[in-house]
C-alpha cells in the first residue's frame, strides 16, 4: 500500500495570514490537532499544530471544551519563544518546511518518518501541492487491511473504487467525507471514521456496496453526537 491508498484527500487548511484565534476555533470545531498552511497555489508552507497554539491562546477568552486551548505559557527570553507566545498569524507560528511525502510513498516508509521525526501526520503532495494527509490513524487502518509483509497490493482498480466511493459519499449522501477514510484491497472495502447517525452510517455502506468492483464492505464507522466534529 502507498500513501494515496490511505490518505485523507480533503484536508482542512489555512492561509499564511490566518489569525491564530481563528485557527484555534477551526481546530476545536473540527476536532483536529493540526492544519497545513498553504499558499494560493496549494503549495505547503508549514503546519500549525495544537502545540504551536498552546503558548499563544489566552486562558480566559477560550471555551472550556479543550484543555490545551485554555493553557497559558509565558514566553521565554529568546526571539523564537517571543514569537511563539505573541504571534497573531499562521505564518508567524507555523512549523516551516514540514516533512512531506508523495502519493506513491509506501506505508512502511511513512510510518518510519513519523516515528523518526516524532510527528503525528504528514502532508501528501503532488508537484509540491497538497493532495492529502496521512495520520497515524490512517496508517493503522492501512496496516489492518493488509499486513506490511503481505504479497497482495493495491491495484489501479482499487484506487478507482476508492475515489468513486468518496465521490459518491461527498456528492450524494450528506456525509462529511473528511470524517471518513476508505481502504480498498482487491475489491474489499473497509470504511473507518465517524458519522452522526445510523442513517449516515448506512448511507456510506450503501454507497460503497453500489460501487462497481466492490466485493464486500466492512463498515467500521463509529458515531458521535451531532456537531462534535471528526477525529
Amino acid at each position: 500500500m502507498q500513501a494515496v491508498d490511505v490518505m485523507t484527500p480533503r484536508v482542512i487548511t489555512v492561509e499564511p495570514d490566518a489569525d491564530v484565534r481563528e485557527i484555534a476555533r477551526l481546530l476545536l470545531e473540527n476536532n483536529i490537532s493540526a492544519v497545513p498552511v498553504v499558499d494560493a497555489a496549494g503549495q505547503v508552507l508549514g503546519i500549525v499544530s495544537e502545540g504551536d497554539l498552546m503558548r499563544r491562546v489566552d486562558r480566559a477568552s477560550e471555551p472550556r471544551k479543550s484543555w490545551w486551548l485554555k493553557s497559558f505559557f509565558s514566553g521565554g527570553n529568546s526571539a523564537s519563544e517571543y514569537v511563539k507566545s505573541h504571534a497573531r498569524k499562521a505564518h508567524e507560528i507555523m512549523t516551516r518546511d514540514p516533512i512531506t511525502v508523495s502519493e506513491s510513498e509506501p506505508l512502511h516508509r511513512v510510518a518510519k518518518l513519523l516515528e523518526k521525526h516524532h510527528i503525528k501526520r504528514v502532508p501528501v503532495v503532488r508537484d509540491g501541492k497538497l493532495v492529502g494527509l496521512v495520520s497515524r490513524a490512517n496508517l493503522l487502518r492501512g496496516f489492518s487491511a493488509t499486513a506490511p509483509d503481505a504479497q497482495t497490493s493495491v491495484t489501479t482498480d482499487d484506487r478507482q473504487i476508492r475515489d468513486a466511493i468518496l465521490k459518491e459519499v461527498d456528492e450524494n449522501t450528506g456525509v462529511w467525507v473528511d470524517r471518513i477514510n476508505v481502504i480498498v484491497t482487491e475489491g474489499v472495502v473497509q470504511v473507518w471514521g465517524l458519522v452522526e447517525s445510523q442513517e449516515e452510517k448506512m448511507a456510506v455502506q450503501v454507497a460503497a456496496e453500489n460501487t462497481p468492483g466492490v466485493k464486500s464492505v466492512e463498515n467500521n464507522l463509529g458515531m458521535v453526537p451531532r456537531g462534535i466534529g471528526h477525529f
